[in-house]
């Protein structure tokens, strides 16, 4: 069964591609624009951290410890607005880290050439508010800001469709896909609109999040309501009971049919 009941818009497909594509426009920004630097993939600065601590490049050090430092905290800023702000019913706190994630977007590019070790730490805290808050799509764990988590899922999901013919299994690796297909269109919107808008650029990325932040005032049910999935639940549980119930008494029937 399609886990699509009671979902948020936070959690569509539609709005999920619409932060994917992005993410993978920020992750351009900074590596092409930006100083070589990865504003999401934090693995990639480790690594570049880690080459340039050995050798002493200490102002290189700074270059990937300042956005790994800011990546980090930008997790804590978003769980501090979930913890605040979840029961806020006028705007969902979903909305709210977008909103700063646009505001701090847009000041980046303002930002000249000789500021990029600032536009880097701004840009990465802004993915990593994004990666904690939006975690789910139509039920299924996904990052919209990096892809090899959902890489390893949509393979994963693909191979089972193949042992087991579940359609399900399809469809889920249909999202993973679908994610993968919109981060990349991303990137290569951005790539290409750098040669052209320079630093600027990352205002496209601010379009893209306003389109998710708008998706959302589509309403649907919030699951900050535990007691409806609940409902749904029981109700699930009194369909699968009923009909156990009827395959018992056709079996019943059956039996005295043949006496």
């Amino acid at each position: 069964m399609r886990q699509n009941s009671h979902r948020q818009m936070s959690e569509s497909f539609l709005t999920a591609a619409f932060l994917s594509m992005s993410g993978g426009l920020q992750d351009a920004y900074t590596y092409i624009c930006r100083g070589e630097v990865f504003a999401n993939a934090q693995t990639g600065n480790i690594v570049l951290l880690s080459q340039n601590l050995v050798e002493r490049n200490w102002s290189l050090v700074l270059h990937y410890l300042v956005p790994l430092v800011f990546f980090a905290m930008g997790i804590v800023a978003a769980e501090g607005i979930r913890q605040k702000y979840k029961n806020v019913q006028k705007i969902h706190w979903r909305q709210l880290v977008l909103l700063m994630e646009m505001i701090l977007l847009l000041l980046v590019g303002f930002l000249p050439a000789k500021m990029n070790l600032l536009a880097n730490a701004m840009v990465s805290f802004a993915c990593a508010m994004q990666v904690q808050t939006f975690r789910k799509v139509n039920g299924y764990a996904f990052a919209s800001t990096m892809c090899i988590g959902n890489i390893r899922s949509g393979m994963e999901s693909l191979c089972l469709y193949g042992k087991t013919k579940d359609r399900e299994k399809l469809y889920k690796a249909g999202h993973y896909i679908g994610i993968i297909v919109m981060f990349a269109v991303g990137a290569a919107v951005g790539g290409h609109l750098i040669r052209i808008c320079n630093v600027r650029t990352i205002w496209i990325s601010c379009g893209l999040l306003l389109v998710g932040f708008l998706l959302m005032f589509v309403k649907e049910e919030l699951e900050e309501h535990p007691e409806i999935r609940e409902e749904e639940q029981a109700i699930r549980e009194n369909i699968h009971n009923i009909k156990e119930e009827a395959k018992e008494v056709e079996e019943t029937i059956r039996k005295d049919l043949k006496r």
